[in-house]
């Protein structure tokens, strides 16, 4: 390879088992310090590829994230956390793993080293050109991840990726990349750590951003919401006094009544007006 693989050099640190826990904490924390101003830097390659799925979605089309290791596990936590903040489906945004959900808790080895299970788990779900994917490794060379996005762009799907070494072989790949470079890690190697920290934080930013393009939040409230324990049916109520003004009993009952904040909030409208 002719690109520097950053998130690989020698940490700023060394000696660290003669370091005391306070060190060690201190020097972690000074290290994810630097993430969100790298984050920051890449904001307009963010943008750019939100730009190209709000519409893609709006008519119909998907996202799928595709990853291996941590990268593919922070896929599936941010699609699957989209259904209760945001009440879309589950089909509507996916993450997909090398090795399969067996790989979201224990390392399937040599998954990532395919160069065809990736379009073949994207093709169980019939994506189509209406469709995007976005590939993550910190690496950037992951080959179950390049090679979906290489298969994904020969079939016009629209492609992004998520990677933290600048110049690699997934950038090159993808369409719209986004390259967030947080350097060096504590521990040499360990890119579950700032590489990691960054690719969560870029993933709740296009999937958050995404979702309120789409209509899923009235002003900077939920309202669209899963209702799936006492906690969120408690907030929702909440949500519901603040918008209309209605005291915690009515509240409740609109909300028991239509099963959701956005329906309560325009029952209530209908009725009084």
């Amino acid at each position: 390879m002719t690109f520097t693989r950053t998130t690989e050099l020698d940490s700023h640190y060394d000696n660290l088992e003669t370091k005391s826990t306070a060190e060690l904490l201190l020097a972690i924390n000074k290290e994810d310090q630097t993430v969100p101003q790298a984050v920051k830097k890449v904001i307009p390659q963010i943008e750019a590829l939100v730009q190209q799925i709000v519409p893609r979605l709006k008519e119909g089309g998907r996202l799928f994230y595709i990853g291996a290791g941590t990268s593919g596990r922070l896929g599936i936590v941010d699609a699957s956390e989209c259904p209760p903040t945001f009440g879309v489906s589950p089909d509507l945004v996916i993450g997909l793993i090398a090795g399969g959900d067996d790989a979201i808790r224990s390392a399937v080895e040599f998954a990532e080293d395919s160069t065809n299970q990736s379009w073949k788990d994207l093709q169980r779900h019939h994506i189509s050109s209406r469709d995007v994917v976005i590939g993550i490794a910190a690496s950037g060379t992951t080959p179950y991840v390049i090679s979906g996005l290489k298969a994904c762009n020969e079939n016009s799907i629209l492609t992004g990726c998520i990677t933290c070494n600048a110049g690699s072989p997934l950038a090159k790949t993808a369409l719209y990349p986004i390259e967030v470079v947080v350097g060096p890690e504590v521990v040499t190697g360990s890119s579950r750590m700032k590489a990691g920290t960054a690719q969560k934080l870029i993933l709740n930013m296009i999937s958050t951003t995404t979702m309120i393009k789409l209509g899923h939040v009235k002003g900077n409230k939920m309202v669209d919401m899963q209702l799936s324990n006492d906690k969120l049916v408690e907030r929702g109520i909440r949500m519901i006094m603040n918008e209309t003004k209605v005291d915690q009993p009515e509240a409740a009952r609109l909300l028991n009544q239509t099963g959701s904040v956005r329906k309560a909030i325009d029952t209530y409208y209908n009725e009084t007006h």
